[in-house]
């Protein structure tokens, strides 16, 4: 690969191995230019973890009115959400069913600046209790762990798009909660509501009987490290080179996957990609936006957010689905990656089983009208 270089518009605030309090601080100068930005914010790392802590754990949810454009758009796994309003109804729901739950900043991946906004990756492992009745249903008491990962564009203080990923079917799993009649629930909601389970066809990843496209498209890529990171994940993902992480991920490689997965070693990491495939095998990767920020680890850390889109033909990792039958299937995904001396040592791989439940169940819904 290339050898890496700094991008010249990431030197912001990391918080890896910093105490909440320090990432937070009162007494830290504005680091970067932030016009139209509230002035408790120093950089655009700062304004994220430090907003994000306020409306969840601090309860401030109002500022939600201040953080977000009135016309937002939020894009999640479960659906599509179009105003604030509903975000600051959700916001509220979720912090009844789980008054003790903290989200903890992981990291955060960015780009941008003052003039044409920023963009953030930011991941978040929440912890807490089931401790109240709410929308998953009764209190079971019972503490839970999972990862969430938010993308979000930012101008002048106000978020106005964002993409959350987040690993529901973790937090179900470990509360003992009937994932099955979870998913029926939500299916048969938006199917009464008229939302439909569509097979539209190919995906695109090959054009009739023509192989896969032999060079990726880094079109959005920013740098070198970017770039190289794009390249790799084309030859896994849509040419199916699996064989190739060994050259991408360092021998002593972690992953950080769904279901708060933990894997060590690339054979194991390379079996969970390939069992990954092996639900969707005619599943076409495509990667919507690559960021990448200089690590105080060393190397960069590397953010794509993406889509793989196939049919559930195949067994595979997704077995909370059930049996192979045939459902279209669209999984929005957001991986981080810790990129040092040319090999992958740690993936954060976040995305959600229970919204490919719920899609499976619509497209059964569907067969029976």
């Amino acid at each position: 690969m290339a050898k890496e270089r700094e991008p010249s518009d990431t030197k912001g605030f990391q918080i890896e191995r910093r105490d909440y309090t320090q990432i937070v601080s009162t007494d830290r100068a504005r680091a970067q230019p932030l016009r139209g930005f509230d002035a408790c914010y120093t950089d655009i790392v700062d304004y994220i973890v430090r907003c994000t802590h306020k409306i969840w754990d601090e309860r401030d949810v109002g500022l939600i009115y201040s953080h977000y454009t009135h016309n937002c758009v939020v894009y999640g796994t479960m659906g599509t959400v179009y105003n604030r309003e509903d975000m600051v109804r959700d916001t509220i729901q979720r912090l009844v069913t789980f008054p003790e739950r903290r989200g903890m900043a992981t990291q955060v991946i960015w780009r941008g600046n003052e003039d044409e906004g920023f963009y953030t990756s930011h991941l978040v492992t929440g912890s807490g209790r089931h401790t109240q009745d709410g929308h998953i249903g009764p209190a079971t008491g019972k503490p839970f762990v999972s990862r969430t990962i938010a993308d979000c564009m930012v101008l002048e203080n106000k978020i106005y798009r964002e993409w959350i990923v987040a690993d529901t079917l973790a937090i179900l799993l470990q509360l003992g909660i009937d994932h099955h009649a979870y998913a029926d629930e939500i299916a048969q909601s938006l199917h009464a509501k008229g939302q439909r389970s569509i097979d539209m066809g190919e995906n695109r990843r090959m054009v009739g009987q023509y192989p896969p496209e032999a060079e990726a498209d880094v079109s959005i890529a920013h740098n070198e490290i970017e770039t190289w990171t794009l390249r790799w994940m084309h030859e896994v993902f849509n040419r199916r080179m699996f064989g190739g992480l060994a050259q991408v991920l360092a021998p002593n490689c972690q992953f950080h996957g769904p279901l708060m997965t933990e894997l060590y070693g690339q054979a194991a990491v390379i079996h969970q990609t390939l069992g990954l495939i092996g639900s969707i095998p005619d599943a076409g990767f495509t990667p919507q936006h690559i960021c990448s920020v200089e690590s105080e680890e060393g190397g960069h850390k590397v953010a794509v957010r993406w889509i793989l889109e196939g049919h559930h033909l195949g067994h595979g990792i997704l077995r909370h689905i059930g049996k192979p039958d045939g459902a279209r299937l669209q999984i929005m995904g957001i991986s981080h990656f810790h990129i040092k001396d040319g090999k992958v040592h740690d993936e954060w791989r976040v995305y959600d089983e229970l919204a490919l439940m719920v899609q499976s169940r619509l497209a059964k819904l569907q067969a029976e009208e």
